[in-house]
């Protein structure tokens, strides 16, 4: 038998229909007669030389060999449909789908928007906040920004940096509490959002850090960076501040790091894209707007004394 495939509308035609279970539905879909339709179906049964389809009064069902081809064909059209999208957005380099969690875009990427549009007004930027992993292929994305141990081979990466976590307040409070003895008697709050961290950076390693054997239970717990960093912004409290959620505030004077110890996990964010789309130029301006944008709070990171998690743990 020769392995010559069939005409692509007539497999087109085959899938609709397997999907439906219907002639009718299937040529609405495909805007074809049903009679266009049911003739592509017989050219490819003819083709196949057994029938694909048990026709009934009302109705149709598939055939053994109909069930053996229908997913081949449905994967086989997805692929087709999510290669040519994708090869038509390399045309646009006018529009960025960038996805990134929800506390990384609410604290780092939506308060400095306004400059990157500034800077690139030919660029759309669309960001999807979520922490699943999105698909680069069917979820149509450009960008991800991620934050974790181990990046991905399949796709083309940069680092943007380690995480630290240092205590941050507002000025009033850092007056009230000067010393890291001090901090013991003062509000402090969780953010749990970096619990799966390993070796833990929590608030018992930062006292270790520091050399104060104090381990804090009580306290408002956030499961979101960005909740605890707004209720530190309140007065509420004291949080174990992450770099990336704080350093803008930092930066701004809102929030300040009285202590200048952090405690910096091995975990980092990264810039991730498919390989052979970091050369395209939305992507270019948006990774080199990104390294422009941390550099302007280096100084931060430069004013703090950096303790890495493992030496914290050894206190």
């Amino acid at each position: 038998m020769p392995d010559r495939l069939p005409p692509l509308t007539a497999l087109r035609a085959f899938g609709a229909a397997a999907r439906h279970l219907s002639f009718a539905k299937a040529a609405e879909e495909l805007n074809v007669t049903p009679a266009a339709l049911s003739y592509q179906i017989k050219s490819l049964e003819e083709h196949l030389g057994q029938p694909l389809f048990v026709r009934l009064n009302r109705a149709v069902k598939l055939t053994e060999a109909g069930r053996t081809l229908a997913p081949g064909v449905t994967a086989g059209f997805n692929t087709l449909t999510d290669a040519w999208r994708t090869t038509k957005r390399l045309q646009d380099a006018t529009t960025l789908n960038v996805t990134a969690g929800p506390a990384f875009t609410a604290k780092w990427l939506a308060p400095r928007l306004y400059d990157f549009a500034q800077t690139y007004p030919q660029i759309d930027l669309r960001f999807l906040a979520s922490l699943r992993f999105m698909d680069f292929d069917t979820d149509e994305i450009d960008v991800a920004i991620r934050f974790g141990y181990d990046g991905d081979p399949s796709l083309w990466e940069m680092p943007l940096g380690r995480e630290w976590v240092t205590p941050v307040m507002v000025p009033e409070l850092a007056e009230k509490y000067p010393t890291p003895q001090d901090l013991i008697h003062a509000p402090l709050m969780f953010d749990h959002s970096i619990d799966f961290l390993t070796p833990p950076c929590n608030w018992d390693t930062w006292f270790r850090a520091v050399g104060i054997d104090f381990s804090p239970s009580h306290g408002p717990q956030f499961s979101q960076a960005d909740h605890a960093v707004d209720a530190a912004l309140s007065g509420a409290g004291v949080i174990l501040g992450r770099r990336a959620m704080t350093i803008k505030e930092l930066s701004d004077g809102r929030l300040v790091a009285p202590y200048g110890i952090a405690v910096e996990t091995s975990a980092q964010f990264r810039f991730l894209c498919r390989k052979g789309a970091e050369d395209r130029p939305n992507v270019v301006a948006f990774r080199d707007w990104m390294l422009e944008e941390i550099a302007k709070t280096a100084w931060v990171h430069e004013q703090m004394t950096i303790i890495p998690v493992e030496d914290a743990l050894k206190q």
